[in-house]
């Protein structure tokens, strides 16, 4: 079995709570969702056995933690799996970032993962359908782990697809924190003025923990 891997490399993590972490980053080719903001359209890839990406990374030290990111690194979960049980050994922290909708697929990693950065897919801001019944079984399966929750939102963003999100996260009574991250191609004065009134729903609708946070990468000017 191999995967398809559209690059590896070391850099600093970017955005969500470990932002300013070093990582090793292992970019998983392709994706089950559209999303309109997508920054990271992906071309190219080269194919990996198990043990050839484990010998690739292994080169790779003083990183804190594992980025498996894409793309949709769950896409390719059997082969995860492989390579997980390959890598236990070294025992690297890591650290997978979701779309948060292929539950089936990340139960079947769960155990390897240590940190789980997911995100909710804001319908009014991917363009595409809307995944509230695929991301409340991925945290029901993912509430025990160190998680966080990525929510980007621009000037399409709606109030309502914030509300939802914080009845989505109600039953975890405020213990899951939450990064709401500016959109890119929207970033200014007005996307910034709403956002602190879709922290203040989420605040009111229980969670605890909320941080307005861009992406630091791209501010620095670095992968």
């Amino acid at each position: 079995m191999k995967a398809k891997i559209a690059e590896i490399f070391e850099s600093i993590q970017g955005e969500g709570l470990y932002a300013g972490e070093q990582q090793l980053f292992i970019r998983f080719y392709g994706c089950n969702l559209h999303c309109s903001f997508c920054d990271t359209p992906l071309a190219h890839y080269r194919e990996y056995s198990a043990e050839d990406l484990r010998r690739q990374i292994s080169a790779y030290e003083g990183y804190h933690s594992l980025s498996l990111t894409g793309g949709e690194p769950l896409v390719q979960a059997e082969f995860l799996v492989s390579f997980l049980s390959l890598v236990r050994q070294h025992r690297p922290r890591v650290y997978l970032e979701t779309n948060g909708t292929l539950g089936k697929e990340f139960f079947l990693v769960r155990d390897d993962v240590d940190i789980v950065a997911m995100d909710i897919k804001l319908p009014s801001s991917t363009g595409g359908k809307p995944c509230w019944d695929e991301h409340a079984a991925f945290l029901r399966l993912a509430a025990e782990k160190d998680i966080f929750v990525k929510i980007i939102a621009g000037l399409s963003t709606k109030a309502e697809d914030i509300a939802a999100s914080s009845l989505l996260l109600a039953p975890y009574a405020g213990r899951i924190p939450v990064v709401l991250q500016p959109m890119w191609q929207d970033m200014g004065e007005e996307l910034l003025g709403r956002m602190e009134g879709f922290k203040k729903i989420l605040l009111e609708g229980g969670t605890r923990c909320v941080h307005i946070l861009p992406q630091a990468h791209k501010l620095a000017g670095i992968k």
